[in-house]
This record gives C-alpha cells, structure tokens and sequence, in this order.
C-alpha cells in the first residue's frame, strides 16, 4: 500500500448511503480513488460517476485487482456475508454502520478481518460532526465541571411511513439499529464502557412496522447517558443537553454535513462544515453564554482510513470500539424486550482491552 497511485476503492451499493455519503467522501480525499460500483442500475451511477466501472455483481468486482479497498453500503442484513466475501477475496472493507445483526455475526466478520490480514472498519462518521465535537471540546475543557447528564438526541418529523428497507419488518430494520449507532459510539468516545442499559423501544406512527421511537440510558455509576431518537418530532428538541457540578451546556441545531451533501456541495469547498448555530452554556447562577461551533469534517474517517492502508496510522475506528456499539445494540434490544437494565454483554479480555 505504499505505491503512489490512490488506493483503488470499490462500493458496493449506491442507494441513499453509498450516493450522499460514502461516493462524495472518498471522491473528496486525496490518494483515494473510486474505481467501481456494485449496482444494478448503471445508468444512476453513471449519472453522478461517469467514469467509474460499474459491475452488476459482487463477484465481478472483487475479481478486479484494482480494488484495494472495499465500501459496503448496503441493507443491514447484508453486511456480514458482504464483508465475509470482500475479506476472503483479500480485499480491505470499509462497512457502513451497524457493523452486523448483532454481537455475535460482528465478532465473526472481526475473526474473519484477523484470518486474511485485512483491514477492516466501520463507518461511525458522526465522530466528526460540528455539533458533537464541540460538545465534546466543551466537556473536555470542563466548561460544566463533572458531568453527571448527558442527553443525545437525534429527532425528525417524519409521520408518513415510507416504503423502504429500513422500515420494513426484517433483520436490522427499525430507528435503533438506523440511528442507534451513531448515539451509541459518540457516548463510547466521551464516556467509555457503561456498566448496563435500560432502554424501551416502541412504534408510535400508524401503519409502522418497526421501531420508530428508542429510548436508552447509559448507567456510568451515578452519571446517566441518554439517547434518544424519534420520528414524530416536530421541532423545540435539541441535539444535545449536558448537566454538570458547575453549570449546563446545551446544542440545539445538529451538523449540517448531510443537508449540505444532499445539496450537492463537495466535501471541503467553502463553508464545508461550518454550524452557525453556537453552543450556549448556562453558569452556575443561570447566566448563559455562547460559545462558536466547530466545524465539522466527516472526510477524516477516509483520511484516516486511507493513513491506516499506509501503515501509517491505526484505523479511525477500530474493531473493539465497533463491537462495543453492537454491544450496546444488543443489550438495549434484550433490556426493551425483558424490561429491565441489562449488562453489556462482553467477554473479561474485550471489556479489558477498552481504552
């Protein structure tokens, strides 16, 4: 991998994801170059990508030696035996967030990643939104002290139920496994390890089929995480609320990376990013006060995925962080179902690998 030519990228997938995300990033990122889709639609692809290959199978593409590195962006479902499959044909693999079904299916795809010696990592790029990094850059600057509260919430109005894979019944469909991993791993990444989940999961639109409305809280001793996500949110909600021993912090407006791609904006032309919405933090007494927001920067997954491929550093996500949120997911599902808080459900030498 240490050739000057980009590293040759292959997606398999270009749905809603694999368009407005992952194509625009890896386009986006020097010494990474988007080679072939895997789409039964040539034509769509062809329409925004005209000089990318584009293959109508899986196998097709994996043939290509091109391919260094393989995105898949596809049905939850699918992302196991994708992965499975991009692995043994000596392929790196990015997989879009969740990483699997569950627990167990991740730790397969982790054993399978460790047998062929290839790379592999998963798409947490809410890592790099404006409105989490400067929560996060307030609390680590303890502008509110200790933190004993910490709300996320990722909230639409969205009343109609739309005809599409992630609101279907079938595996890995619902707001928890579409939504879930994002609040699961930007709480990981401030927090660490809780020690158990309470969560409730319902279905609150008419004609709805899976969950559209999930509540959890995080158990760190007497600190409580909570994340939230609905869709029959109208509006006065926030992004994010943080209580401390020395005043509170609140982020109303979320990143706009995603607005902005949906636009058509490149990733790093101006205003890139940028959130004009600031964060205000309330004094001990009340007083509140703004502060500037961030900007954010989603392309550094592929940054640091690409300098991870080059040996130079480790991967912007590692294995063990991707399978403490599916630990997360899946204690959460168990704790809705049985209604009580469970613990997550890691081995003593993951649990003492954490950072």
């Amino acid at each position: 991998m240490q050739s000057q030519q980009p590293i040759g990228v292959g997606l398999i997938g270009y749905g809603f994801v694999g368009k407005t995300f992952h194509a625009p990033l890896i386009g986006a990122v020097d010494g990474l170059g988007l080679r072939a889709v895997v789409s039964g639609d040539a034509a769509k692809v062809h329409a925004d990508l005209p000089g990318v290959t584009v293959y109508p199978t899986l196998e097709a593409m994996l043939a290509d030696p091109a391919i260094d590195l393989v995105v898949i962006a596809t049905p939850n479902e699918t992302h196991a035996p994708l992965a499975m499959a991009a692995l043994a044909a000596g392929k790196h693999v990015v997989l879009d967030k969740p990483f699997a079904l569950d627990l167990a299916e991740a730790r397969a795809v982790t054993q399978a990643a460790g047998d062929a010696d290839r790379l592999l990592c998963v798409f947490h790029n809410r890592r790099w939104d404006s409105d989490y990094l400067t929560v996060r850059a307030a609390i680590e600057a303890r502008l509110v002290g200790d933190v004993v509260h910490f709300e996320s919430h990722i909230d639409r109005f969205r009343p109609d139920v739309r005809d599409r894979w992630r609101e279907r019944a079938g595996p890995g469909a619902g707001i928890w496994f579409d939504l879930g991993p994002h609040l699961i791993d930007q709480a990981l990444q401030l927090f660490g390890l809780p020690d158990r989940a309470l969560a409730s999961l319902a279905t609150q639109r008419p004609g709805a089929q899976v969950d559209d409305w999930a509540h959890v809280i995080l158990f760190y001793g007497e600190r409580r995480v909570i994340l939230h996500a609905g869709m029959l949110v109208a509006g006065g909600t926030h992004r994010f609320v943080v209580h401390g021993t020395h005043g509170t912090l609140i982020k109303h407006a979320v990143d706009q990376q995603e607005p902005q791609l949906l636009a058509g904006m490149t990733p790093g032309a101006a205003g890139w990013g940028g959130d004009l919405d600031p964060l205000v933090v309330y004094d001990g007494v009340g007083a509140p006060r703004e502060h500037p927001s961030l900007p954010g920067d989603q392309r550094q997954f592929y940054v640091g995925r690409m300098a991870a491929l080059a040996g130079a550093a480790l991967p912007p996500v590692s294995t063990l962080e991707a399978l403490a949120v599916m630990a997360v997911l899946d204690a959460a599902k168990q704790s809705s179902g049985e209604g009580r808080a469970v613990e997550l459900p890691l081995t003593a030498e993951e649990r003492g690998q954490w950072r």
